[in-house]
C-alpha cells in the first residue's frame, strides 16, 4: 500500500522495517499478509514527531491524526494498563470513561519510563500495533469513523497510516463512544 495523507509519502510498512519498532514488526508479521499490506509507513523528522508540530509540517489535519496514550488505572495496591487511541482533535477521557472501563479508583497517564520499557517503543511514538497482549486497546469511535489515520510507528522517525477499522480489530481492542472528548 502506498498512501498519502497531507504531504506524507508512505510505503508498505513491512517494506521499511528500519522505520518500525521491533514489537510493531513482530505484530505486523503475525497478521494475515493482506491485512499487513494495508498498513503504510512514512519517514518524518523525529524532532517533529509531536502532534502539533507534525501536523503543521506535514500538512496533516488534526482530524486525520490519532494519538495513542498509555493509561495506568489503580485500585488498592494493584495497577492495570490500557492504551487509548483518540483523534488529535480530542483528549482521552482518562478520569471518566477509561477509569470506569478499567474498574479503577484512580487513572492517570502511565509514567513515561514504564510505558517505554513495557512497550519496547520510543516515547512520542507509541502505537497500538504491537502492544503487550494483556493491555486492552480502547479506540474512540471517531477514530474508526475517520478512515485512514496517521499514528505513531513505535519510533519517532516515522508514522503509520492505518485505517481506524484495522485499529478497532486489533486483539484486545474495544471501540468506545465518547473516549475522545
Amino acid at each position: 500500500m502506498g498512501a498519502r495523507i497531507g504531504i506524507l509519502d508512505a510505503v508498505p510498512a513491512l517494506s521499511r522495517p528500519d522505520l518500525l519498532a521491533a514489537p510493531v514488526i513482530a505484530a505486523l508479521d503475525s497478521w494475515p499478509q493482506a491485512l499487513a499490506a494495508e498498513v503504510a509507513v512514512a519517514e518524518i523528522d523525529p524532532d517533529l514527531a509531536d502532534t502539533a508540530a507534525f501536523c503543521e509540517r506535514y500538512q496533516v489535519a488534526l482530524a486525520e491524526s490519532a494519538n495513542c496514550v498509555v493509561v495506568e488505572g489503580r485500585r488498592g495496591g494493584e495497577s492495570s494498563y490500557a492504551a487509548c487511541v483518540v483523534l488529535a482533535t480530542t483528549r482521552a477521557d482518562v478520569n471518566g470513561l477509561v477509569r470506569r472501563h478499567l474498574g479503577a479508583r484512580k487513572a492517570s497517564f502511565a509514567p513515561m519510563d514504564y510505558a517505554v520499557a513495557e512497550t519496547g517503543m520510543e516515547y512520542g511514538g507509541i502505537t497500538p500495533v504491537g502492544l503487550p497482549d494483556a493491555w486492552p486497546i480502547l479506540v474512540d469511535a471517531g477514530v474508526v469513523a475517520a478512515g485512514p489515520v496517521v499514528i505513531g510507528s513505535g519510533v519517532r522517525r516515522s508514522k503509520l497510516i492505518i485505517a481506524g477499522t484495522v485499529l478497532a480489530g486489533l486483539p484486545g481492542a474495544a471501540v468506545l463512544d465518547g473516549l475522545g472528548r
